[in-house]
Parts: structure tokens; C-alpha cells; sequence
């Protein structure tokens, strides 16, 4: 069963902009690259994409 993938509403409609999208799947929740649906893709359970999306807004995976 696939799941519906999914784009930030902030993400604009420009091709060349970085953003991934997120999908409910079988196992956990599927990122992918938005520019790339058929590359490769991470699953990961719902306490680690919790963890990922807590950090990011810390600002703790920014770069120096």
C-alpha cells in the first residue's frame, strides 16, 4: 500500500528549491527527495522523525 506523499505547504513551486516529502507507509514514515519521486527513499518510525524535526527547529543540525 502506498502512501499519499506530501510537500510542506511553506514549500514554494520552483524545481530547482531543496524540499523533501513525507508519506505514511507500511513500516514508518518515507522521506524522499521532491525533485527525485523515484530516487531512493528513508523510512524511519514516528519516535525518530519526532526526534529529527525537534532538533532541526533547536537549531542543534544547523550549519557553522
Amino acid at each position: 500500500m502506498a502512501g499519499t506523499w506530501r510537500k510542506s505547504s511553506c514549500s514554494g513551486t520552483s524545481t530547482d528549491e531543496m524540499c523533501v516529502e513525507l508519506a505514511v507507509l507500511p513500516g514508518g514514515i518515507g522521506i524522499r527527495d521532491s525533485k527525485d519521486p523515484e530516487g531512493g527513499r528513508l523510512t524511519v518510525g514516528g519516535d525518530a522523525l519526532g526526534s529529527l524535526l525537534r532538533r532541526i527547529k533547536e537549531g542543534a543540525l544547523d550549519r557553522a
